[in-house]
């Protein structure tokens, strides 16, 4: 077991869906996952694993904030040969092209943290998803007529930013959403040379002031969810090759 996920080897599945909210990582595994187990309670953050649609899956939660994903990310990769990330959680819109319940394929994920410029120095990497998952899901999103946008999120260190005019300006560049994780799990994805994928919903637009209800974001969560799912099951009937 790891540091962090107190997990035998073998009890995770190779592809793994990362809420930030471990309550949720739990709903995942009830709601639709046949036969879920436990694996993980370490500091509360919790593990299961189960099947869908005969696909072995895992959910486990990330918690908050770009320096706790990858602390989950990275063991899972590295230490339970996870082959596949998928994060599905929310964002905040910044941009025109996106409205409340919309969801969000992040392509790429800019962000504000240091941790990459401990990484890369002077050099500005640049995080992005793996294009398989991208494209999946963006076919099982057509085909079920979802509202779904595709573009640049931005993984913001702080939830509550003084700097007023970075909304604005993350719109004029084309970022479509912010959020806390991506480009932690983006840059995971690219050291050990897995897939990882962040699947967001709009529960709020930071530029309209437009929100969900609870109830609505239970169901905008629920659609993305079985999206994520979808795309793990056609993702195993057609395998990558490198």
């Amino acid at each position: 077991m790891s540091t962090h996920i107190g997990a035998e080897h073998g009890q995770i599945a190779s592809h793994v869906l990362m809420p930030g909210d471990p309550l949720r990582a739990r709903w995942i595994a009830e709601t639709f996952l046949e036969d879920p187990q436990q694996y993980n309670d370490v500091r509360g953050m919790l593990g299961y694993t189960g099947t869908y649609k005969g696909v072995r899956i895992s959910a486990q939660g990330s918690g908050m904030g770009q320096p706790s994903m990858a602390i989950y990310a990275q063991e899972l990769f590295e230490q339970y040969d996870v082959q596949t990330i998928i994060r599905v959680g929310t964002c905040g819109g910044v941009s025109d092209a996106v409205k409340v319940r919309d969801v969000v394929l992040g392509v790429a994920a800019s962000t504000d943290s240091a941790m990459n410029r401990s990484r890369f120095g002077n050099v500005t990497f640049a995080p992005a998803a793996d294009f398989d998952l991208l494209r999946i899901a963006a076919d099982v999103a057509e085909e079920r007529t979802m509202p779904l946008a595709a573009g640049g999120l931005f993984s913001s260190d702080q939830f509550y930013n003084p700097d007023r005019e970075i909304v604005p300006n993350l719109a004029r560049y084309g970022i479509l959403g912010v959020e806390m994780e991506a480009a932690a799990l983006y840059t995971l994805g690219a050291q050990f040379g897995r897939r990882a994928l962040s699947i967001c919903t709009v529960s709020d637009h930071l530029l309209t002031g437009e929100e969900t209800s609870a109830l609505e974001r239970q169901e905008s969560f629920s659609d993305m969810m079985e999206l994520a799912l979808e795309t793990i099951v056609r993702l195993e009937q057609k395998p990558r090759t490198r």
